[in-house]
């Protein structure tokens, strides 16, 4: 007997928020706003069949101390927290393939602040399921495995509607979808940017020797190679290459592939191996003209999309979702409509200037090292050497790596909403 559609089912159709998305960025969204007490629907178009942990595929992501202390505010991180590896320290360091490092470095070491390990490496198998299963358990999230393909806003609410025929509404629509956003694009919102010409290689790497938990990032005249610490003798590598020999490199063998890396990489971790699967994809700068519209927000590489060189991408998402989920929730308890256009716009209002500033500077650093001109490299090794030397200056940027700086909402303190 047909009973109609269920409690749940209708809560998606007229919901809080609707969330279009359901990665990282989108999923850590809905867990943050339900927390505050509103519904959410998360919509994408993924079948959800990838709840149990995969095998180690060398998927790995660099979260600052404000973003682990997001997870833990959310009772996420106890569940991740043993698999996850604490960086205590970052060299960064000047260089040439085959050849060693220039003595001129810039260190950064955890002790020199007050709050611990600068941040902790955590790999996607460990993350990601945990993020699932706190999705499953909470009442207030809706998931719902469609594909949007309209979206309108009739001043008062949202509405999307799916592939299936279906129409959601709720008093906001969330883009958590990703580079070339569809949300975006159906807002009417332009972006801004470039591509660099340059592709970012991704792999999960063994070696002989530990790495103590050290992250190095090793810049050179076709780009910076960072190697990330892992859990045991295994380092995550970004390699990033001009685009044209990037596609050779991963044309080769496993065997070829580590002939051309180990120059890069050098012997200070001993012998190399590749210990998961290799990746790649291209590196670009996108800044999204408006982080909303009318009824709509943008979270994540929705909103902005920056090189890789600082290991920023998902904690700048990580910064939007704390900032627009407690937006939303502080509107919601003064009695506000959540969607109104000067609540949106206090979300862009704290995260813009930031997002510029860390597209700049990200933009700035890749030009400035990315090249070969011998007059550019002796300016940035003696910029580095200066930076070393000056332990206040030095505290402050192992500050803004760990995402200590500013105005932080709650959630990047460890406060829950």
């Amino acid at each position: 007997m047909d009973n109609g559609p269920s409690l749940r089912h209708l809560w998606a159709m007229n919901t809080d928020i609707l969330i279009a998305g359901g990665g990282l960025n989108g999923t850590t969204l809905a867990l943050a706003l339900a927390s505050a007490g509103l519904s959410v629907t998360l919509i994408d178009a993924r079948p959800r069949d990838i709840r149990a942990a995969p095998g180690f595929d060398g998927r790995s992501y660099a979260m600052s101390h404000g973003s682990c202390a997001m997870l833990r505010a959310l009772g996420l991180w106890d569940d991740m927290a043993e698999n996850a590896q604490p960086i205590f320290g970052i060299k960064v360091s000047d260089g040439r393939a085959g050849q060693r490092p220039s003595p001129l470095t810039l260190e950064f070491d955890h002790a020199e602040i007050e709050e611990g390990p600068m941040g902790h490496m955590v790999q996607d198998r460990h993350l990601r399921p945990v993020l699932l299963a706190a999705l499953d358990a909470q009442p207030l999230v809706t998931l719902v495995c469609d594909r949007i393909v309209a979206q309108s806003s009739d001043g008062q609410r949202a509405q999307v509607t799916l592939a299936g025929g279906e129409t959601l509404s709720g008093a906001v629509l969330v883009g958590c979808d990703g580079r070339g956003s569809g949300v975006a694009a159906r807002a009417g919102i332009r972006y801004i940017g470039w591509n660099y010409g340059q592709t970012g290689m991704v792999a999960a790497i063994a070696h002989t020797l530990p790495h103590h938990g050290i992250a190095h990032q090793f810049f050179m005249p076709e780009g910076p190679l960072a190697i990330l610490p892992l859990t045991g003798n295994r380092s995550s590598i970004v390699w990033t290459e001009r685009s044209e020999n990037a596609a050779a490199i991963n044309a080769l063998s496993d065997a070829d592939y580590l002939d051309i890396l180990r120059p890069r990489f050098g012997d200070f971790l001993g012998d190399i191996s590749l210990a998961g699967a290799r990746y790649s994809y291209p590196l670009s700068l996108s800044l999204a003209q408006s982080m909303i519209a009318p009824r709509v927000a943008l979270c994540g590489d929705s909103a902005h999309g920056v090189h890789p060189i600082a290991g920023q991408g998902l904690n700048a998402g990580m910064k939007d979702i704390a900032a627009l989920a407690q937006v939303l929730a502080e509107a919601r308890r003064r009695g506000e409509d959540i969607g109104r256009a000067d609540v949106l716009g206090r979300y862009q209002e704290w995260r813009r200037f930031d997002i510029t500033t860390l597209a700049l500077a990200t933009d700035t650093f890749n030009r400035l090292f990315s090249n070969d001109n011998t007059v550019l490299r002796l300016a940035r090794d003696l910029g580095l050497a200066a930076v070393n030397a000056l332990p206040g200056l030095r505290r402050g940027f192992i500050r803004e790596a760990a995402g200590l700086t500013g105005a932080r909402p709650d959630l990047l303190c460890g406060r829950p909403l």
